[in-house]
């Protein structure tokens, strides 16, 4: 049995750099909260400039990085795919609307065959 290999957080500063992101998306929340008095621009301003101060520090370590470069991976594989047509994409919606209606129809059919033959045929029980 083959086992893969465990990303660890490796060096002191990626580890208190995504402490100082919790602490600051908490204190965020926080500050929500305690903000709520003073209005609404302060409650807002408190929690979205945290979370963008949350998410800068944690940009900043190693698996924040890996992140973004995965997303950036992922776009460049997803600019690669070749769409279908309007016309294609909607023959294939058809089919597959289709094939769900007969198989819908088959398992009915199936159900009501089954039920007449164990309930009318073999039980005896008339509804």
């Amino acid at each position: 049995m083959a086992t893969s290999p465990v990303q660890t957080v490796n060096t002191g500063v990626d580890k208190a750099k995504l402490a100082a992101a919790v602490v600051l998306l908490v204190g965020s929340l926080a500050a929500f909260y305690v903000l709520g008095k003073q209005g609404q621009l302060a409650q807002w301003g408190g929690l979205l400039g945290g979370l963008t101060a949350a998410v800068a520090v944690f940009f900043t370590s190693e698996p924040g990085k890996q992140l973004y470069a995965f997303g950036r991976d992922a776009w460049r594989e997803v600019r690669k795919v070749v769409w279908p047509a309007r016309k294609e994409a909607i023959q294939m919606t058809a089919y597959v609307f289709g094939f769900v209606l007969i198989m819908a129809l088959f398992l009915w059919l199936t159900d009501k065959t089954l039920e007449w033959v164990f309930y009318d045929l073999i039980l005896g029980w008339k509804k």
